[in-house]
């Protein structure tokens, strides 16, 4: 690639940036000093960085990158070691036709693009950039991430399983670094779950994020026993046991916040997995409004809790947000004049001014027995974590009969079929129909990042296949996602729940007593008012927070 004879100084004079008598002075302290003429500058306030970037740039005829805007490679970023960027003031940014792009704010070192390519083992193609600019990506994509940390630490392991599980113990100890870097990078991208899961060469570490997985690094498979046995040691749990899941929680400071993790292990062909579900106090102090209930769906929610007594169902798939929404309940209902019961597994937030009991099926206490218990204890408002089976069915039916207040969850499709599921399970039509007052299906999908998304207009033969409601000849506008660094490139950012809340009425009594289909109850349902999952997500397209797609991905 070739370059200009013509100086960096010259440069910023043709460019009218400095006077010729500023280069003058500015090469006389450069003779005292030693320092590069555009550092001079830049103390001296005459030139900005962006100015000697792009002079340097148009010395070497070098591309300038702005890292702010560029979407880096972490792969690339991961190739050298933090001390190698900050010594030379460069950091790898892309992969391109099997060169390594290289950031520099000195294209001229070229000592520096001679170790970078015996380092990584890559042709460089360097481009310029700030030192600031630079100096932040270091921070942020180097600095005790957790590849620098386990590219360290796998050099260092090497001593045998049985005094590597004394040393983890350790709070220096390197595992507990890997650990915490893995939770500490979970928590600042936002992530639900981490999963730790074992392969056949190496250790895959995956984190959801609004609902969805990503691989987001491996870890070499020499570290995989003492970095599970530090995530078990953590939360409590056995760590000589291998054969058997077990469960724990734990609670960490992670930068200056408390966070609680429920922990699941599971033995797998390749060794044991971990699951950690990051558990977000603030979640459980929400209100109604924020979950993302429409208006009418909000008023016909509160139709029901506003009552003295009945039963609300709320229904969904694992994932779904059904604790969160009953969680939110709570925290309308719970006052002083009141005495709430809940009875869970796990218990997941603690609510203050509510007690709380976890089942444990080791010591007998299951839902059922618990519940019982509950009832003689005189609340006025019971939630049951979940319904699991007839005789945890029979005696919520039967609190909500007796002047109670009821709350649970239950695992259908929509709200109509768990009518049809709690018959199943062999409650007494008559009995559900008399005293169940609101069931309420949802799903949670992602929302469109505000940052990024763009509005389209969609075609007729999308809108009629995807069953669209909109009038011939109406234009209908319709949002997408793009992408961007505040989204992590996938569009969304957040989730939002999409509902449907079905009052009981006495059309669908009549059909619950003679054990209709749900079919046909979901259809009286809508005929007395209820939006479907369908039409509240379509709602919620048209209003720009979420995309057709992701209504269809959850809902179809």
């Amino acid at each position: 690639m070739g370059w200009t004879r013509e100086r960096i100084g010259d440069i910023l004079v043709n460019a009218g940036l400095i006077t010729q008598k500023e280069l003058e002075n500015a090469l006389l302290a450069q003779k005292k000093s030693g320092k590069p003429i555009g550092r001079i500058l830049i103390e001296n306030s005459r030139v900005s960085e962006d100015q000697i970037a792009h002079a340097l740039a148009r010395q070497k005829n070098l591309p300038v990158v702005d890292l702010n805007e560029y979407n880096i490679n972490v792969h690339a970023v991961a190739s050298i070691p933090e001390t190698v960027a900050k010594r030379h003031m460069v950091i790898p940014i892309d992969y391109k036709d099997g060169y390594l792009v290289l950031a520099m704010s000195n294209p001229l070192d070229v000592h520096a693009v001679d170790d970078l390519r015996v380092i990584t083992g890559y042709d460089i193609k360097p481009v310029v950039s700030t030192e600031t600019a630079i100096n932040n990506a270091i921070n942020q994509y180097l600095k005790g991430s957790v590849e620098d940390v386990v590219a360290t630490v796998a050099a260092q392991i090497k001593e045998v399983e049985e005094k590597e599980e004394k040393r983890i113990q350790k709070e220096d100890s390197p595992v507990v670094k890997i650990v915490d870097s893995i939770i500490v990078q979970a928590i600042s991208k936002e992530a639900s779950d981490i999963h730790i899961e074992p392969q056949a060469d190496d250790v895959k570490i995956r984190y959801r994020i609004d609902g969805v997985l990503y691989d987001i690094m491996s870890i070499p498979k020499n570290l995989q026993s003492n970095v599970i046995s530090r995530f078990k040691i953590m939360s409590d749990i056995n760590i000589a046991e291998h054969r058997i899941p077990q469960d724990g929680r734990c609670s960490l400071k992670v930068e200056e916040k408390d966070v609680d993790f429920r922990v699941a292990t599971l033995p797998t062909a390749f060794g044991e997995s971990v699951n950690l579900r990051i558990l977000d106090k603030s979640k459980a102090l929400l209100e109604l409004k924020d979950l993302g209930l429409l208006p009418d769906s909000l008023e016909r929610f509160k139709s029901f809790y506003t009552k003295p007594y009945g039963t609300l169902i709320v229904t969904g798939p694992t994932g779904s947000g059904k604790s969160t929404t009953l969680y939110a309940t709570l925290n309308i209902l719970n006052s002083s004049a009141k005495k709430i019961i809940t009875i869970e597994d796990p218990i997941e937030y603690q609510l203050p001014g509510v007690l709380q009991a976890q089942v444990n099926t080791a010591t007998g206490l299951t839902f059922g027995r618990g519940l019982r218990s509950i009832v003689r204890c005189d609340p006025d408002i019971i939630m049951i974590g979940e319904i699991r089976d007839l005789e945890t069915a029979r005696i919520a039916i039967e609190s909500a009969l007796t002047g109670h207040l009821v709350l649970s969850s239950l695992h259908t499709n929509d709200a109509a079929g768990a009518l049809t599921r709690l018959t199943e399970m062999g409650i007494e039509p008559f009995l559900i129909s008399s005293s169940v007052s609101c069931v309420m299906a949802q799903r949670l999908v992602r929302k469109l990042c505000n940052e990024c998304k763009e509005e389209y207009e969609p075609s007729v033969e999308l809108l009629k296949a995807s069953r669209v409601p909109f009038n011939e000849g109406e234009k209908i506008k319709l949002w997408q996602s793009k992408g961007c660094k505040r989204c992590h490139n996938t569009g969304f950012k957040g989730r939002v729940g999409i509902y449907e809340v079905m009052l009981m009425n006495m059309d669908i009594e009549k059909l619950c007593i003679t054990k209709s289909s749900s079919d046909e109850m979901k259809e009286a349902a809508i005929r007395g008012g209820m939006k479907t999952l369908w039409e509240d997500g379509v709602e919620k397209v048209k209003k720009g927070i979420t995309s057709l797609e992701e209504v269809l991905r959850v809902v179809v």
